[in-house]
């Protein structure tokens, strides 16, 4: 390819001979298979959209690659898919307009994309289940040391899933049994002060 083409009608005319009526084809179902359907170049490379990537096409010196970027949720009824690239894209490649799939095939491969990219537009995205404090407990010398000053207790008793998680990872990841120590006593005194972890680096 030549000069980085604006459209598909530049990416096309600077294509191969043996290339252009394979992408013409594949340009020509997309449309028939979705009359929505946008074209965009992403990656120096035509790509059609509808609610997200559906899919894209390439020409090389020898073949035209192409494929959906939801290959992977997708039945592949006619095994047309060759294999994947990075993510789900799938990759089919062309040498001549006979090795395309016939029309058919390839409408039905291209509805089914489209059809996943709306799915997952209006599928309610599930949220992320709260961690529950209580799940973090505390080793036993920082808890019998926590049951030494209430403060300090009640303050760690109150902490987030992700507060209690820093003070507890924290000492566990001491070495040395002086270390280990020396950082339950300053947990207890910063809990004490109702400080996490850090507090330092906490917005105010």
């Amino acid at each position: 390819m030549g000069k980085k083409p604006a459209n598909h009608d530049a990416y096309i005319d600077q294509a191969a001979a043996f290339a252009q009526p394979i992408l013409k084809r594949l340009r020509k179902l997309y449309h028939k298979a979705c009359p929505d359907i946008e074209e965009t170049i992403k990656w120096s490379a035509p790509c059609f959209e509808h609610h997200g990537l559906v899919g894209s096409m390439a020409a090389f010196k020898k073949h035209v690659s192409y494929g959906f970027f939801r290959a992977g949720d997708m039945a592949d009824n006619a095994d047309i898919f060759e294999k994947k690239a990075d993510g789900c894209m799938s990759l089919c490649k062309a040498s001549s307009i006979d090795d395309l799939p016939d029309d058919k095939t390839l409408i039905a491969y291209i509805k089914e994309a489209v059809a996943l990219n709306a799915k997952a537009k209006t599928s309610p995205k599930k949220k992320a289940a709260r961690k529950n404090a209580s799940e973090i407990k505390p080793p036993a010398d920082l808890f019998t040391a926590l049951k030494k000053n209430k403060q300090a207790l009640a303050v760690f008793e109150g902490f987030s899933y992700s507060h209690r998680k820093e003070y507890v990872e924290w000492i566990e990841e001491a070495k040395r049994e002086t270390t280990r120590q020396r950082r339950i006593e300053q947990a207890v005194e910063l809990m004490a002060e109702g400080k996490s972890k850090n507090w330092k680096y906490q917005k105010r």
